[in-house]
């Protein structure tokens, strides 16, 4: 298989839904436009298009992409819950790899209604129904969904490894006070630990408050995938980011197996996939600067160093208090604030990732930068459920 490399990447602040005079189709064209530029290409030189949202019409992908150009080329929309601008950023890079197209693009984005998220259709299954099932079996249900079914894990965490729910809310610190350099997070706001923990209760018994869950967002992103020869006529040597490993994974057996909420919430899946990613690039998570991963919840980042390996199982609370994910530690995990303070559109937020991992590893993240960066990893997982982990390194080093 040929190299692939991110080429250009763009993205739109994100914001609280209905707080802008916006529909999509202007979302696509602002990420979009900014991508190509970032690239130095016209959307003449875009073979295939890949285009994710979750809440849409069909054919909204199309909608979206006229705005950048109607060439006729193939669009095709996706749609994976929480992971799909990452799942668009597979098929684009998967595309490029092949051989079939040489320029591809990605582009995701989300326009959401406010509050908690609920489902479209109730005249048929959700898709959600076997998690729900085997995890109310574990845990007591609640509602909203979402954060029992990551405040259950929490609390399964707790119990099995002794994490306190100040573990969980010095995350939520930790992402809100990255946020405040990042001018496209939905929030800027730096808080104290004791603010984090007595925001208003969300799942009380991991003790999740508001400043520790992703909020609903407006936004869109998008990134440019070509080949090696692509980036070699184009002279984009310099600017372009190696994709050096990428995998993703969908529900095993283990996840109802286990009987975990863990692995219900997809931990297995992150930890097989890892193991993917890490084997195709020839390194390990010790060996990795910076880290975009998805914490939905706080809970759910904790839970995702274990299953990236960053510290073994039921050490994720040590990680913590050790402040080893923070500029200064180990890595610099959620340098953009991540989902909690930067915003979670949900078809965006993959290709927000890597766009954030694209400038770190380029020098070009301001005051968020972090130094030296040169192996970027980022994590990217929607329930029902798919997980996508990508590996990036500058093509020049």
């Amino acid at each position: 298989m040929s190299k692939t490399y991110v080429v250009g990447v763009g993205m739109t602040k994100f914001e609280k839904p209905g707080s802008r005079e916006w529909d999509y189709p202007d979302m696509a064209r602002e990420s979009g436009s900014k991508a190509l530029e970032d690239a130095g290409i016209s959307y003449d030189e875009i073979e295939q298009a890949y285009v994710g949202y979750v809440y849409g019409e069909s054919t909204s992908g199309q909608r979206a992409v006229y705005e950048l150009g109607l060439t006729g080329i193939p669009v095709v929309n996706v749609n994976n819950n929480c992971s799909t601008g990452s799942t668009a950023l597979f098929l684009a890079n998967q595309a490029v790899r092949s051989g079939v197209v040489e320029c591809a693009l990605a582009l995701g984005f989300e326009k959401m209604k406010s509050g908690s998220l609920t489902s479209t259709y109730e005249d048929r299954e959700q898709p959600m129904v076997k998690h729900v099932q085997a995890l109310a079996e574990l845990q007591e249900f609640a509602f909203p969904l979402a954060p029992w079914m990551f405040g259950a894990a929490g609390v399964e965490h707790m119990q099995k490894y002794g994490t306190t729910p100040e573990h969980f809310a010095k995350i939520g610190l930790k992402n809100h006070k990255h946020s405040v350099n990042n001018p496209y997070a939905q929030f800027q706001d730096e808080y104290t630990l004791d603010e984090i923990k007595e925001s208003k209760m969300i799942y009380e018994p991991m003790q999740l408050t508001r400043l520790q869950c992703s909020p609903t967002s407006d936004g869109s992103g998008a990134a440019i995938v070509a080949s090696e020869r692509f980036v070699d006529d184009h002279g984009l040597g310099d600017q372009a980011v190696e994709i050096v490993g990428q995998a993703m994974v969908t529900d095993m057996k283990s996840t109802f197996e286990d009987k975990s909420a863990a692995s219900l919430v997809g931990a297995q899946m992150t930890k097989a996939c890892a193991q993917k990613v890490y084997e195709q690039a020839g390194i390990a998570p010790s060996d990795v600067d910076v880290i975009e991963l998805h914490d939905c919840f706080s809970a759910n980042e904790l839970l995702t160093y274990e299953a990236l390996g960053l510290c073994p199982e039921g050490d994720g609370g040590k990680l913590v208090d050790a402040g080893d994910t923070t500029y200064g530690g180990r890595w610099v995990v959620n340098p953009s604030g991540g989902l909690i303070s930067k915003g979670h559109p949900l078809g965006a937020t993959g290709l927000a990732q890597c766009s954030e991992l694209t400038w770190q590893l380029r020098g070009k993240a301001e005051k968020r930068q972090v130094p030296g960066a040169k192996l970027a990893l980022q994590h990217n997982i929607g329930l029902g459920g798919a997980v996508v982990v990508t590996a990036y390194r500058p093509a020049s080093r």
